[in-house]
């Protein structure tokens, strides 16, 4: 059974993909961090601002691989177009595999996924995104999108820079000093060509 927090269909709202429309599949579960606040201090990524614990949000549940890929085609609208499901968490490799890729496919889903590529991936997937935070052993070192919050003292872009991505983006840290942050993503992205600006556009929206 997969652990699910929520199932939404909604517009992404950062990186290459923003816009377009989505089904969210947030997996439950982190390996960076047990989503509890009395744990931040000694998370490994300390800004993460999801709530992944449970199985209590929208269409939250446990699912097998049918009943989820039933889940997500009954939230798509009518079109000529497959589902476009992005595979979230918490982080979703955790729990992601093979059988999942499997049934996905069998109803033609596009597969995308959002992780922070310490743990190795099924074949399949469409569209591999890696968020990557300090302190940890890459293993998914090449994919479609590399995003990374910036700035952070212990997370450079140059130190991924080994890394086989189509796409790189820079996404600015939202804390107290989100406007300095944004200004500082558009002066790195300025001066290395090679990264892309990704701004929260959902939370600008106002939307999930």
């Amino acid at each position: 059974m997969y652990k699910i927090k929520e199932i939404y269909y909604t517009l992404q709202g950062e990186g290459f993909h923003t816009g377009r429309p989505a089904i969210f599949c947030r997996f439950a579960g982190c390996n960076l961090w047990s989503g509890r606040e009395v744990d931040r201090a000694k998370a490994i990524c300390k800004f993460c601002d999801t709530d992944f614990r449970s199985t209590d949000g929208v269409n939250g549940g446990k699912y097998t691989a049918a009943q989820l890929t039933k889940k997500i085609a009954d939230l798509w609208p009518e079109s000529n177009l497959p589902p476009f499901v992005v595979c979230t968490g918490g982080e979703p490799a955790m729990q992601i595999d093979a059988n999942l890729v499997e049934t996905f496919q069998s109803q033609s889903f596009e597969i995308a996924i959002e992780t922070n590529g310490t743990i190795s991936l099924p074949d399949g997937i469409d569209w591999i995104c890696v968020s990557p935070k300090a302190d940890t052993n890459i293993v998914v070192t090449q994919g479609h999108e590399l995003k990374l919050v910036y700035p952070q003292l212990e997370n450079k872009p140059e130190d991924y820079d080994y890394l086989n991505f189509e796409h790189r983006y820079l996404q600015p840290l939202d804390d107290a000093k989100l406007k300095e942050n944004i200004n500082a993503c558009i002066e790195y992205c300025l001066a290395n060509p090679t990264w892309k600006l990704s701004i929260q556009t959902h939370k600008i929206l106002g939307i999930d």
